[in-house]
């Protein structure tokens, strides 16, 4: 490797002693009484005039939704209390768990009683509360999901039964729109697991403008094959769970998008070519127009087409063709003058957003340059500006941008080092700015359209000068240049005793996986903790963000394209070897640690890298990627009988041989996005290879691992193996 450097401290954090008590951190403080979370002012819900908000709240008389004047934090009005319900409704649940205004905040939707289905669906019952007549209505018997008021306000659509309904509140009656519906077979309205967990799709219907249509997306799933979970519920039997998982190679279900006229209850097919996937459906500012996005199943080839809302007929807006694979994203939005779309897009190798006609013609690219545009906040078209969040001055920095819809005039309104974040209220007139740094929590403040403070929300003061009592170690930003020369960034936690004159093992943290990033200028939450405890016990906590990740434009990212793992393995490991080179590094006690995608990076490492690393924890890993699910793994893999090698050479399972260090594997065994048979079949390997080898299996327990003690429980054991293997 040429050019090995240190780069002196970018952002040193230091804490103010207040009280130089030099505290050790524990685990119960961390996962058992988080005595380490930050304050957050979260849950804002801004109302139409862009000066109020409402936040629902637990009071002693239980739940209420209190409405707020953004510029002075004074509450001006209780709208809705737990007690309405009861006295306007009989049966009335007892509190709500979510609620949602209607399009004029004359009636909100509340939901009760919520059931998880996967990681963003849920059943439950819902009500609408109308402020006016001071009413409860049930929408339906039976819980259902997605429940979404028109924008008339005089209707409800919902999904039960995985058949789409709606309900007319002016007479109480319910219109079945669909009959075909049936479990793991059709889904109208809703989506299924896949398009779900990776397009962030989890509704399937949308109101028309004026409330005359629906547009729905329907799945047909005969063909997908079945996944089986167990729960352990102390039965004499185990409790199975079956649903439908496309994996890799495999059939999906087959998508179809329609118009449904509420006015002669007809229903359209939407007539676009034939395709794998539709992962959004949105309607232009023209109530008989639906805009229908259109993805092949290698995902290179994105098109946008404009239906008719009456004939289903359809014409091509836009076409998004890529060499590697399109990102899915939510960035468009159709002006107002229905003449013209924002759209974000790398066509010219970094993230930037674009201005369109409605004929899908460029009208003027909005932001240039060798930056990413990280976040679209939306568009304020009465005063012509977009607003933004972006890393151009780093891919371990975000900042907040505004720019006129002409491309002129882009500039920073945040001032703050760091990451820093935004959400507008609805005229854009104020906004809450989030910003924290690597070593410091996060910060709320209400600011004006222009970035001047209006007033401090939450400075987590209490937080910081807990964090100045305990003996912390210092944090460093760094980069390196792989043997491909390319500078690769890193942060270090070195112990708080740190001499330079001795050696000391390193502990790496990785995710690694395409468009990540672990490296951000940014709190870090219970992790960060965890890792400046094991810095007090002696260690040096390093990440590293390897090739494939994000903020450094399109080709860094997609380089990793069709040999998942491999660019990134051979980072991390020249990483370790950089490290080792250290004269204050014991080459000889380096360990590697992940989740999901980080503990198949971590998996990886150990094998590939048994010369190199001692130990590793994986969790959660995907150790053959044939097991995981069609559109992530095809989207950067295509699928295993087109790329065969590329599976097989970056498939950890394949290398189990390799081991020689100290190998953590831990699952739980209801995981239903990477499934424990990942790694029940990598421990069956391990076996037959006979290599010695420490698991955990958590039953009940999702992707997280969490509720009751699992996660104290889980990370009381990897601080154990830390400290005896490493």
């Amino acid at each position: 490797m040429k050019k090995i450097f240190l780069l002196l401290v970018v952002a040193i954090v230091s804490i103010p002693t207040l009280s130089a008590q030099n505290k050790q951190i524990t685990l119960e403080e961390i996962w058992t009484n988080y005595r380490f979370y930050p304050r957050y002012a979260t849950g804002f819900n801004f109302m139409n005039d862009g000066k109020h908000y409402v936040r629902s709240e637990r009071t002693s008389n239980g739940t209420a939704l209190v409405k707020y004047d953004i510029t002075n934090g004074k509450a001006v009005d209780t709208l809705f209390t737990d007690a309405q319900m009861s006295a306007a409704y009989e049966n009335a649940p007892s509190t709500f768990d979510y609620y949602e205004f209607s399009a004029d905040e004359s009636k909100i939707i509340l939901a009760t009683d919520k059931e998880d289905i996967y990681r963003h669906s849920f059943y439950a019952n819902f009500y609408i509360w109308d402020f006016e007549k001071e009413t409860l209505t049930p929408v339906a018997e039976g819980k259902q999901r997605l429940a979404t008021l028109s924008p008339d306000n005089n209707k409800v659509a919902y999904v039960q039964d995985n058949n789409l309904f709606y309900k007319d509140l002016t007479n109480n009656q319910i219109i079945q729109i669909t009959n075909d519906g049936e479990y793991n077979k059709i889904i109208n309205g809703a989506t299924d697991w896949v398009n779900e967990e990776e397009f962030g799709l989890a509704r399937g219907f949308y109101w028309s403008p004026d409330g005359n249509a629906i547009a729905f997306l329907r799945f047909d799933e005969t063909a997908v094959k079945e996944f089986t979970m167990q729960y352990y519920n102390n039965d004499m039997y185990p409790e199975l769970y079956k649903f439908k998982y496309p994996k890799t190679g495999e059939d999906n279900a087959k998508t179809s998008a329609h118009i449904y006229s509420l006015k002669t209850n007809n229903v359209a097919k939407v007539k676009t070519p034939e395709t794998e996937y539709i992962p959004r459906i949105k309607w232009t500012q023209n109530p008989n127009e639906l805009c229908v996005f259109t993805l092949n199943r290698h995902q290179n080839n994105l098109e946008l087409y404009l239906a008719n809302a009456t004939s289903g007929d359809a014409k091509l807006l836009l076409n998004e063709k890529n060499e590697w694979y399109v990102d899915i994203h939510d960035n468009l939005t159709f002006l107002k003058d229905g003449k013209h779309f924002v759209w974000t897009s790398e066509q010219d190798g970094f993230n930037h957003v674009y201005l369109y006609n409605m004929d899908g013609t460029l009208k003027t690219q909005l932001t240039k340059g060798e930056f990413d545009v990280t976040n679209l906040y939306g568009v304020d078209e009465v005063n012509e500006l977009i607003y933004y969040q972006a890393a151009k001055q780093t891919p371990m920095q975000r900042e907040i941008y505004q720019v006129n819809l002409d491309g002129k005039k882009d500039k920073m309104i945040s001032k703050e080092d760091g990451t820093n974040s935004a959400g507008f209220s609805s005229t854009f007139d104020y906004f809450i700015h989030t910003y924290s740094s690597i070593g410091n929590p996060p910060t709320y403040v209400v600011r004006n359209r222009k970035g001047k403070e209006v007033r401090m929300l939450e400075d987590n003061k209490a937080l910081k000068e807990r964090l100045s009592q305990y003996n912390l170690g210092k944090v460093a930003f760094f980069t390196f240049e792989n043997s491909r020369q390319t500078s690769l960034n890193g942060w270090m936690i070195t112990p708080p005793d740190f001499d330079e004159n001795k050696k000391y093992p390193v502990f790496m943290y990785v995710y690694g996986g395409p468009g990540s990033q672990t490296v951000n200028d940014a709190w870090g939450g219970q992790n960060y903790m965890w890792f400046q405890m094991l810095a007090q016990n002696g260690y040096i906590v390093v990440s590293v963000d390897n090739s494939g990740t994000g903020a450094r434009g399109e080709k860094f990212k997609k380089m990793t394209y069709q040999e998942l793992g491999k660019y990134e393995t051979q980072d991390q490991i020249e990483a370790a070897k950089y490290l080792a080179g250290l004269d204050y590094v014991d080459g000889s006690r380096i360990g590697i640690f992940g989740w999901s995608y980080g503990g198949y990076m971590s998996s990886l490492c150990l094998f590939k890298g048994n010369d190199v690393f001692k130990s590793a924890i994986a969790i959660a890993p995907v150790t053959n990627w044939k097991w995981y699910d069609s559109i992530y793994t095809e989207r950067y893999m295509r699928t295993p009988q087109e790329n065969k090698d590329g599976y097989e050479d970056n498939s950890p399972i394949n290398f189990v041989e390799r081991l020689k260090g100290n190998y953590l594997l831990v699952h739980g065994i209801t995981d239903d996005n990477v499934h424990f048979q990942n790694t029940a079949e990598m421990t069956r390997a391990l076996i037959s290879a006979n290599k010695q080898f420490d698991t955990y299996f958590y039953p009940n327990r999702n992707h997280g691992i969490y509720g009751d003690n699992a996660r104290i429980h889980l990370y009381t054991k990897m601080t154990n193996f830390v400290l005896e293997k490493l």
